[in-house]
């Protein structure tokens, strides 16, 4: 694993970890994800994909995890399923982006949450350097997840200087040996990230402790695809 000067919050996944700069997430920076399509399943996944990461981080450290929506409609079953339950999540519902952004740096300065993760469809690049000093100040995971203004606007277009850009799909699951449905998967493209290179995998998501995992069907090897990704790192 590299040796760095931060705190290092990694997958627990080789596939992963091993492809990340620092040998997993930097705990106290930017990330953001958003979802491969305007699709409601992409969606859930890129919401459980960041829900995990912040569920790790809240078993580590034993803080709550703040989540910041201009929505009202996070599903807390679903995630629950990813880690994070009711109990140890604070909810803030400000009315608009610009508010957003300000209750995620008083949140961060504060200290309380372990993690935080937030939805928003407008950060410019001035206010995603604010959060990226802020996250690395209080060694703290800001976990950005990034809404569509249009349904055929890529938010990763607009510029930023988030750690990592993290773009999530849906994948068709894995049979089971019996009737049922199979852990869901994921494509996860990591679009950019300072410096390393981009990549894609596909995973099995998140389950109650907020673990991903990489699938291995018999006499296959792991369905991944290493090397740039498939879109420009923006």
């Amino acid at each position: 694993m590299p040796v760095t000067d931060y705190r290092v919050l990694p997958f627990g996944i080789e596939a992963l970890d091993g492809r990340l700069g620092a040998g997993g997430l930097r705990a106290g920076a930017l990330h953001e994800a958003t979802a491969r399509s305007d699709a409601l399943v992409d969606d859930a996944a890129t919401t459980l994909f960041l829900a995990g990461i912040a569920a790790r981080e809240a078993a580590s450290t034993g803080g709550p995890v703040l989540w910041a929506s201009c929505r009202p409609d996070i599903y807390a079953p679903g995630l629950a399923q990813a880690g994070l339950a009711s109990a140890n999540v604070i909810h803030a519902h400000p009315p608009d982006d610009a508010a957003l952004l300000a209750v995620i740096e008083d949140a961060v300065r504060d200290g309380t949450p372990s993690a935080i993760v937030a939805e928003a469809h407008k950060v410019s690049m001035v206010a995603t350097r604010r959060l990226q000093l802020v996250a690395a100040e209080a060694d703290m995971p800001v976990l950005l997840l990034r809404r569509r203004r249009r349904r055929d606007q890529d938010p990763f277009t607009e510029p930023s200087a988030a750690w990592t850009r993290w773009r999530i799909g849906t994948a068709p699951s894995g049979r089971l040996n019996v009737a049922g449905v199979g852990r869901p998967r994921w494509s996860v493209e990591l679009a950019r990230q300072r410096g390393g290179e981009g990549f894609s995998l596909i995973v099995e998501g998140s389950d109650e402790t907020g673990r991903l995992a990489v699938p291995a069907e018999p006499g296959r090897r792991a369905a991944e695809t290493v090397g740039t990704a498939r879109h420009a790192a923006a």
